[in-house]
């Protein structure tokens, strides 16, 4: 089999022009998500039952449920209704970027408010009992102690998250949004070149999922100064007998 660099090259280019769309669906959802997410994770940490219940069935609603499912029911869906319809928001609601970014800012939402709840959870008490022995206020607490280390502990499993939500993102192509897998569809249509056009396909994405990586690497480096200058100060020098 021969491989047809011209073909290759010149596939690669087209999915590139498609990558800002693929870009402004993963950053809009990342954001929108980022936000929802710390105003479900209060409502989850919330003393009140009613709130704490409706941020759990939210959890399990989004979590428990297709991607796909939840992407068909915005975008097919919400016009069935003519109140919908009728309001300020139909011609925003009838974009199809508009409701993958919804669909995908919900979802992730979901997962995210649970990854900062459980790195919530793992902030050691100590440290809060030393802040509010100190004198914090509650948001200087929040600010200086809470926050910092809850980000430190959740980076792992965020940076995943990121991951995933980028993958996510080619199932925007099935509501007509022209990302670098509907550009993708529309190559393989004109030319039945399944194998190359894909593979092109799944390197841009590779590729941007490497830099999301090393940027999560980066972030971690910053957020844990101490643990790098802990390591470096570990002696990797044999004990011998008599030392």
């Amino acid at each position: 089999m021969l491989i047809d660099v011209a073909f290759l090259s010149d596939t690669f280019l087209k999915l590139s022009a498609a990558l800002p769309v693929t870009l402004g669906l993963f950053i809009s959802a990342f954001v929108c998500g980022g936000i929802l997410a710390v105003g479900v994770l209060a409502m989850r940490m919330s003393r009140w039952p009613l709130l704490s219940g409706f941020a759990k069935g939210y959890i399990l609603v989004f979590r428990g449920s297709p991607l796909l499912i939840q992407l068909f029911l915005i975008y097919y869906g919400l016009g069935q209704f003519g109140v919908i319809r009728h309001s300020f928001l139909w011609p925003l609601l009838r974009e199809p970027f508009i409701c993958a970014v919804l669909a995908l800012s919900l979802c992730t939402a979901a997962y995210t408010a649970e990854i900062l709840r459980g790195a919530l959870l793992a902030v050691p008490h100590g440290q809060i009992e030393a802040g509010q022995a100190c004198g914090m206020s509650r948001f200087l607490l929040l600010r200086r102690i809470i926050a910092p280390v809850m980000l430190r502990y959740a980076l792992p499993a965020y940076s995943t998250e990121a991951i995933l939500l980028v993958k996510s993102t080619a199932l925007a192509s099935l509501v007509t949004v022209w990302d670098v897998t509907g550009v993708a569809q529309q190559i393989i249509q004109r030319t039945y070149r399944t194998m190359e056009v894909f593979l092109c396909a799944a390197a841009i994405y590779l590729l941007l999922n490497f830099i999301i990586v090393q940027l999560y690497a980066l972030l971690e480096r910053k957020l844990t100064p101490h643990i790098r200058h802990a390591a470096g100060n570990v002696s990797l020098k044999p004990v011998t007998k008599g030392e």
